[in-house]
């Protein structure tokens, strides 16, 4: 052991006096750990002190120094202060410095400290089962009320109860063996109180009483709040978040319950890996209650968020894929399609671009044409309607299950405690004359005015957030301007000799090239703005943080709030600002031949006979699964595997670790080799999903079969988070939250957006109206015959001016483009026709009833659906009743020096008054009643009160 230092002395009094013992280290093979105390065995990972009786529930780290300067003498006076003050707050403290580099400080929370901090924190514990019977729940499933005896039901309760019963059998096979998981039932549970001690469900060791993850939020909690100062009262020297940003400590975290590999000793951890994060079990449904009690509700929260998600991505994927596989159906049997593809017609059309591009034939645009009614047909409205009501759907239904989730885990009246300044903030204030006194702490705290600092900070940051999102704007023009000049440069690839080569393969490759000119160029053009979305998207994070740093917010509340606006703000113009152009602008302000509209000194794109919508499909396509392959899952995903392959192997070859020196090593030293768990892991994953649901709402009648790839995306993400939480990090303090923050009134406002973009895609990008206004007004037969040329103006190549003559423009006296205007053999040529007023008026008037119908809609979904069921609106009300009905007579039958632990619960069920009950069952049959009141408070059924 190295020789101890003046700090080792002073901290000396922290290690276990007296015990001999060896090191316990953790047995991959699951043998049992040797005992440093006679007959107390355990197998697994050390998680105790020297002593093999207080549990570690906290681990401080910090780094030997090469040298003794001012700054090591400032952190070890720092440490000092701080460790003292913990032990003054009851916390056991014991030192291990037996790593060369790394100091550890062990953490152990008497049962003193956690009783009296589980009441200030008002944590929910289970009574006792002689209060509250636990295996009443085993024989009866759910109240019995007197509508479910009744032989004769209503109709809709038939109904309703043979669906149910579907669904569950549905389920069946995607649940987890509950031999292997078990359920982890409701308990009755009151705010733990020291004073009423003997109401709840106390094993022998006190010790177990709280959960580890309980354990871990507490000792946060003082850690958080401690001073390492010398003055107490000032805010700039107190907290553990202080104490890391300032580098006093390297780290501080909770400890891993076990091992995961394979021959690990079963523990929580390897649970949740075998069952939730292996790969096998990927068509599972997750543990959450397991994930929530080994990780907390924050995380908790997420995956539940994120599955059900995913399985309401199931019926939209269903509907998608079966629009999809009616367009490829119908896509040869389209009357515009069958008039581009017919040669016959010889229709010519007119240059695609000035100077140097050719005439061309309407026929070149079959295949594109052609592929285009896979996704612009008559179901597109029915799915952008459909769509538009799931995502209202997922939005009531998850404030449902989240009501639920919140009842289960006991976070119904959850109250966050007031937060303390965020160490960065003090950090930055650390010089400032200005202070105030908190109003709640009573601590003073620096101060900025808001005129005089905040005002010109918000404006800076905004202002450089503007210009950011106006980087994204300016590579989408880039990549117009990419567009229009590759379109123009691959139309010159004619049979006329501009390519002179001897090689057929040559001369077939650039006619494929050619006759499918636009196709080529959406898809190098989507790929290579792809690739400057994940170049903005590493500056753009990069800048959020820089930010929102640089607006100085106290609370870490605010900065969360702050940083998720900005990442979501930049992001979605990042993503969507080159499908929207395409969406709404390509093609709406081009002009005419001979008159068209300049931008920087060229004309604006075109949208193709066949239309626009299959490039904002090719678009979305190549966007989507972009994101997903590169940023999702190599960025995220492979390269920390490679980093932490590369660790590995410098580790065994630089300091030559051997496999034996990696398997002694203590649990909480394999822990501080993993990633650590940051604040903002969870802004990146949230964000990565809203996004998702903006693509699938928002352009959805584009992309049908969008669902589709978003539900196998979210089984794998489901499964990598999974991985990356119980392998690759280390271990969270379990954080308690009610909701998902801020991320469900961002998720409103995207589906309220959607409505919006849907119907102008439908009207605008799409030809659902052109082609509704023929069939309904021009056409003679009510058919799409003859639409085509409805659809294709005239123009006399000899109104071109000399600036846009093509080449041998005489050669062709009338060509034809995408427009409604009149021909040029009448007084008002190239004026707008009758037609486009006519449609134009259509196209808005659909807009303005599809929102309408559409808003009218989800917003009577919204209003029709509670967001608590009533059944467990229910339970909360009887629990509510019931804890405070235990609380009086228990304290009454103390009060009479009566045990109050036997018939306690029987004599409150039969007071209860059950109007709906026959009068024979009235005091005759108080056991029957005694067991269904048991049965209501011990249980609950996820899916009836779902229902």
């Amino acid at each position: 052991m190295a020789t101890a230092n003046d700090d080792d002395v002073k901290i000396q009094m922290l290690k276990a006096d007296g015990v001999a013992h060896e090191d316990i280290q953790e047995e991959p093979s699951g043998s049992e750990i040797s005992e440093p105390i006679p007959g107390v065995k355990r197998k697994g990972r050390n998680l105790f002190f020297n002593d093999g009786k207080s549990r570690i529930d906290y681990i401080l780290a910090w780094t030997r120094p090469e040298k003794e300067d001012e700054n090591t003498e400032k952190a070890k006076k720092a440490r000092d202060i701080f460790h003292h003050n913990l032990q003054e707050e009851g916390l056991q403290l014991e030192l291990d410095d037996s790593d060369p580099e790394i100091r550890y400080m062990k953490v152990h929370a008497t049962w003193e400290v956690l009783s009296r901090y589980g009441e200030i924190l008002k944590i929910k514990m289970p009574l006792q089962e002689t209060i509250v019977s636990a295996d009443i729940q085993k024989k009866y499933s759910k109240w019995e009320t007197l509508e479910e005896e009744n032989p004769v039901k209503a109709v809709s309760v038939q109904i309703w109860t043979a669906i149910t019963g579907l669904f569950k059998r549905f389920r069946a096979p995607f649940e987890l063996d509950s031999s292997i998981v078990p359920p982890m039932a409701k308990k009755y549970t009151l705010a733990f109180s020291r004073d009423r001690e003997y109401m709840f469900d106390m094993p022998i060791n006190k010790d177990e009483f709280f959960t580890v993850s309980e354990r871990c939020r507490i000792v946060d909690f003082i850690l958080r709040r401690k001073s390492f100062g010398e003055d107490k009262n000032q805010a700039f020297s107190f907290g553990i978040k202080k104490m890391l940003a300032d580098g006093f400590y390297s780290a501080a975290y909770p400890v891993h319950e076990g091992h995961w590999k394979a021959g690990s000793a079963m523990n929580s951890r390897k649970l949740l890996y075998d069952n939730w994060a292996h790969w096998s079990k990927f068509f599972k449904i997750q543990p959450l209650d397991h994930i929530r009690d080994y990780y907390g509700e924050k995380i908790g929260l997420y995956f539940a968020w994120l599955g059900f998600y995913t399985q309401m991505l199931v019926p939209a994927s269903i509907m998608g894929l079966i629009i999809f596989i009616y367009g490829i159906a119908i896509m040869g049997d389209s009357y515009p399609s069958i008039e581009i593809c017919d040669p016959k017609l010889n229709i010519t059309m007119c240059p695609l671009c000035d100077f140097q591009c050719p005439y061309w034939k309407l026929q070149e645009a079959c295949s594109h044409a052609t592929a285009s009614r896979i996704f612009d047909n008559n179901a597109t409205l029915f799915f952008a309607i459909f769509m538009s009501l799931w995502g209202t759907l997922f939005l009531e239904f998850w404030k449902r299950k989240q009501a639920v989730i919140q009842y289960k885990w006991d976070m119904i009246d959850f109250i966050k405690e007031e937060e303390p300044p965020r160490p960065e903030y003090l950090a930055k204030l650390a010089d400032t004359a200005k202070t105030k006194v908190n109003p709640i702490t009573g601590l003073k705290e620096p101060h900025l005015p808001f005129w005089r600092r905040r005002f010109p900070t918000y404006l800076l940051s905004y202002s450089v957030m503007i210009f950011m999102a106006s980087l994204a704007i300016a590579g989408v023009v880039g990549v117009i301007a990419y567009r229009v000049s590759t379109l123009a440069a691959l139309n010159l690839l004619h049979d006329d000799g501009t390519v002179r080569s001897n090689s057929t393969i040559v001369k077939g490759t650039t006619e494929v090239i050619y006759k499918n000119a636009s196709l080529v160029t959406t898809i190098t053009a989507a790929l290579i703005n792809l690739a400057l979305i994940i170049i903005l998207n590493f500056i753009y994070s990069k800048i959020a943080f820089w930010l929102t740093d640089f607006e100085c917010l106290r609370t870490q509340s605010e900065y969360d709030d702050s940083i998720n606006i900005k990442l979501f703000a930049l992001q979605f113009v990042n993503y969507y600002s080159s499908i929207i152009y395409i969406a709404f602008f390509k093609g709406r302000l081009v002009g005419r031949p001979g008159d068209y509209n300049m931008v920087f000194g060229a004309r604006q794109e075109e949208c193709e006979p066949g239309g626009c919508l299959i490039e904002l499909c090719i678009q979305l396509a190549i966007i989507m699964a972009g994101k997903q392959i590169v940023q999702n899952n190599l960025i995220e995903i492979a390269l920390p595997k490679l980093l932490k392959l590369a660790k590995r192997l410098y580790r065994r070859k630089f300091k030559k670790e051997t496999a034996e020196q990696k398997a002694n090593m203590a649990a909480w030293e394999k822990d501080y080799e993993l990633s650590v768990a940051e604040n903002t892991s969870l802004f990146q994953e949230y964000l990565e999903m809203v996004l998702q649901f903006g693509f699938l709402t928002i352009f959805v009648a584009a992309f049908p079969i969008g669902p589709l790839c978003c539900l196998l995306n979210n089984i794998i993400e489901i499964r990598f988070d999974a991985l990356k939480f119980t392998t690759d990090l280390r271990r969270p303090v379990a954080e308690k939250t009610a909701d998902i923050g801020i991320w469900f009134s961002v998720l409103y406002a995207i589906s309220r957006i959607a409505v919006v973009s849907n119907a102008f895609i439908i009207a605008l990008t799409s030809d659902f109206i052109p082609r509704l206004v023929y069939a309904n007004t021009y056409s003679q037969d009510g058919s799409l015959v003859g639409y085509m040329n409805f659809s294709l103006s005239y123009f006399n190549t000899s109104d071109f001016d000399s600036r846009h003559k093509p080449p041998h423009w005489d050669e062709v006296q009338i060509c034809r483009y995408r427009d409604y205007r009149n021909p040029p053999w009448v007084e008002e040529k190239y004026e707008y026709s009758q037609a486009y007023w006519h449609i134009l008026a259509a196209r808005f008037a659909f807009v303005v009833v599809f929102e309408n119908v559409v808003i009218v809609i989800t917003s009577l979904i919204a209003w029709l659906i509670p967001d608590v069921p009533s059944k467990l609106r229910k339970k909360i009300r009887r629990e509510a009743y019931i804890a405070s009905e235990i609380v009086i007579r228990t304290e009454l039958m103390k009060a009479r020096g009566q045990s109050p632990a036997g018939s306690l619960l029987d004599s409150i069920i039969s007071k209860m008054s059950f109007p709906n009950l026959p009068s024979k069952d009235n005091g005759n049959n108080v056991s029957d009643l005694r067991k269904r009141g048991k049965a209501e408070i011990t249980s609950v059924d996820d899916d009836n009160i779902d229902a």
